[in-house]
């Protein structure tokens, strides 16, 4: 069977999805583990690694901003629970503030602020690069194909 599928195939790419698909059908006949980490999704490949890596940094940081403005009207007001300093602890890790300090509640507000202020600057980043790389393939197509340019903007 997989001589017939292998025949009728015309390039390269389309044989090596069917020896692909044959040998996860063996491996999963004889019950063997198999990695597809190092095979192509699609899907992951589409976006860049370096657009995931500042999304992560943007939601690890709206995460933070989140749960310390709740947290922060609670310790404000003096309500020093574990749980609550924990949140604060982390909102300052890998700076040299400690929770002893008099200043800590503006401290607090002006870590937030660089937060936000992060955010915004990752965000324009993304943007920046997507107008950019948006605007390449448009000039590219331009000169290719102007009729398939004028379509796709319509």
């Amino acid at each position: 069977m997989l001589v017939t599928y292998l025949e009728a195939s015309r390039d390269l790419c389309e044989k090596d999805s069917i020896l692909f698909g044959a040998a996860l059908a063996v491996c999963r006949i004889i019950g063997a583990k198999v990695s597809t980490a190092g095979r192509d999704t699609g899907q992951s490949s589409a976006i860049p690694a370096w657009r995931r890596r500042i999304e992560k940094r943007i939601a690890k940081a709206r995460a933070l901003i989140g749960h310390r403005t709740d947290r922060l009207i609670c310790f404000r007001s003096g309500n020093n629970r574990p749980r609550i300093v924990r949140t604060i602890r982390m909102a300052f890790a890998g700076t040299n503030v400690s929770l002893s300090q008099p200043d800590i509640t503006q401290k607090l507000t002006e870590r937030i602020d660089d937060l936000k202020q992060r955010i915004a600057a990752w965000g324009k980043r993304i943007r920046r690069y997507t107008e950019r790389s948006t605007r390449f393939n448009q000039n590219r197509l331009f000169q290719s194909d102007q009729k398939r340019l004028y379509e796709s903007l319509e």
